[in-house]
């Protein structure tokens, strides 16, 4: 009994060490779903909130890819290739936002090609580090991009978003463990 009892402990606590490891990418995620969600739900247009993400999903690919690149010369070239590949991605964004684009779309098209943009700039970001978890939150919020466009009740779209994030957790939790022997 003592046996399983420390086996559980072990799981737990690689589960809980795993979290740790990924919780960048939860978090892009979970930000991510947060805009939609409250733009659909307050119906009004969150620019400034997308335009505040852009930056932070940047920090996160430098932050994740650091620790793999060695020497100065290269710091600052993975420093300037994001910092020139989120520029791009802003711009594009901002592009969205413009007054003219605004009287065509509403605000839960503009959100929702706002997704697309940052999807699209998530995961060749992921590419240009080499992070297929980068690339992962990528597709992931590109595929969710027509998922979110079905949906029309904002209820329905919180726990879809919701249902993903645990899914994503479970399959990252059972990579983890291995079975006793």
């Amino acid at each position: 009994m003592a046996d399983y009892d420390m086996e559980d402990e072990a799981a737990s606590r690689w589960s809980l060490r795993a979290l740790l490891r990924e919780w960048p990418y939860f978090a892009m995620l979970i930000l991510t779903l947060f805009g939609v969600a409250y733009t659909s739900v307050g119906r009004q247009s969150m620019t400034t909130y997308w335009m505040i993400l852009v930056p932070c999903f940047a920090a996160i690919c430098v932050a994740s890819h650091w620790p793999e690149v060695e020497g100065r010369a290269a710091h600052w070239r993975l420093i300037r290739t994001q910092v020139l590949h989120w520029i791009a991605v802003i711009l594009a964004m901002d592009l969205v936002f413009v007054a003219d684009v605004r009287k065509i779309m509403n605000s839960d098209a503009s959100a929702l090609m706002a997704l697309t943009v940052l999807a699209l700039g998530t995961f060749t970001a992921g590419i240009h580090v080499s992070s297929w978890r980068i690339c992962l939150v990528g597709a992931i919020l590109g595929l969710g991009v027509p998922a979110i466009a079905w949906l029309e009740e904002s209820t329905l779209l919180i726990l879809l978003g919701v249902m993903v994030l645990v899914a994503i957790a479970a399959l990252f939790l059972s990579w983890g463990r291995r079975p006793s022997r």
